[in-house]
């Protein structure tokens, strides 16, 4: 048996295409919310993969269902279909507004299934001029070309013209801007219920509220991207249900695998007509070892136990926080909701987010940032009260650095 390639940091330089700039260490091992690397340094793990991990690393229940899975099918075409995609499917229907379910690979992807429907819809209508995107300043709905037009941050699209056009950008929490450009020719409006990439920002009830009867008004479709917010991330299973506010459509992915790769589009009956067979199609989505994996994420997530006890690690999170923050004065605010939460930097440690982020790693704790004076914390939603007070001492190291 040949023995494997080894591997160093160096490695990734040398091999991969240079989109991003990975840490100078390499993980390899994984359970709970800690992690180790090569050299079998441990590291509390406050980002989860960017909001996906949210059972942590190789959870029990989601690790058996995945074995199971592969002893049984592994892949099919979309010609058939399997158990798996159907039980997930009417796991969220029954737990959503939703009536029918689109599955796809990313967030990405259901963001483009959702835009493609609902410029679709109104062509379907006879109105060829009702194309007009609404969307939001900072937000992000993903990387393909589509997708990244619509979300507000042209660091991530100018260099991808010329873009797909019809969308329109108004500041996120400002309904009057987005009343203004909201019309009969717009076919949706898509909004975060937090911004994410864009630092943390949740929207205001009346912002979201609003933005419905804008769409009401119009006929247009108010899509919400859960990407990032769904899955019991803000101690909801989605963040619609804490405003009081039902989108006609709603994308998730990231934690709905637990790190393995499936997105979803949900939408209503009627809705679901538009994309009729052979108008949109994925080879990946819905196959049987995603779905099943996902149906046992599901089946943990969804429980009063796990829901309430995000909104109980929130406030963890605070109180240690702002226990730092009262040593070390680096934060104007800490926003969010259950373990999405952002840390906006003081004036006078503007642009340091990812210094801080890199101080620490070296004291073995993993962090986020969002934007470049944000730092954001995405932990696993049942981490111990013992690694989060752990992942805290290390992290109020990192900051007495930063501040000395």
């Amino acid at each position: 048996m040949e023995q494997p390639i080894a591997v160093t940091r160096q490695s990734f330089d040398d091999w991969m295409v240079p989109v991003y700039a990975p840490a100078d260490f390499i993980l390899v091992r994984g359970e709970g919310s800690q992690v180790w690397d090569q050299q079998g340094k441990s590291y509390i793990d406050f980002a989860g993969g960017i909001a996906v991990n949210a059972l942590g690393h190789a959870h029990p229940v989601v690790t058996a269902a995945l074995v199971e899975q592969a002893g049984k099918l592994w892949h099919l075409g979309n010609g058939y279909t399997n158990e798996p995609v159907l039980r997930l499917a009417k796991l969220l229907i029954d737990a959503t507004f939703a009536e029918k379910v689109f599955f796809c690979n990313s967030g990405a992807e259901a963001n483009e299934a959702a835009l493609k429907l609902a410029r679709k819809r109104a062509l379907d209508n006879g109105n060829h001029s009702k194309n007009q995107i609404v969307a939001f300043n900072n937000a992000f709905h993903g990387r393909t070309l589509f997708t990244v037009s619509a979300g507000g941050q042209p660091k991530y699209s100018k260099d991808f013209a010329p873009l797909p056009g019809g969308i329109t950008h108004t500041p996120f929490n400002d309904l009057a801007a987005a009343a203004e450009v909201i019309n009969d020719n717009t076919c949706a409006v898509i909004v975060e219920p937090i911004q994410g990439e864009g630092g943390v920002l949740p929207a205001d009830a009346a912002f979201l509220q609003g933005l419905r009867e804008l769409c009401d008004r119009h006929d247009a479709l108010l899509i919400f991207d859960e990407v990032q917010t769904g899955m019991g991330r803000t101690g909801d299973l989605y963040a619609y249900m804490q405003y009081g506010v039902v989108p006609d459509v709603l994308t998730t992915a990231k934690a709905l695998g637990c790190g393995f790769p499936i997105g979803a589009m949900l939408t209503t009956d009627e809705l679901a007509k538009t994309l009729s067979v052979g108008t949109h199609g994925t080879t990946y989505g819905g196959n049987p070892l995603a779905t099943a994996v996902a149906g046992a994420v599901f089946s943990v997530i969804n429980t009063p136990e796990v829901l309430e006890g995000v909104k109980q690690r929130h406030q963890w999170f605070l109180d240690g926080l702002n226990k730092i923050n009262q040593q070390y004065p680096i934060f104007s605010e800490i926003r969010g909701g259950g373990l999405l939460i952002g840390c906006q930097l003081t004036k006078d440690y503007a642009g340091k987010a990812k210094q801080i982020t890199q101080l620490a790693n070296e004291e073995g704790v993993i962090a986020l940032i969002a934007g470049p004076d944000v730092v954001r914390f995405t932990p696993s939603l049942v981490i111990p009260e013992q690694d989060v007070k752990e992942g805290l001492a290390r992290f109020a190291r990192a900051v007495a650095r930063i501040c000395s």
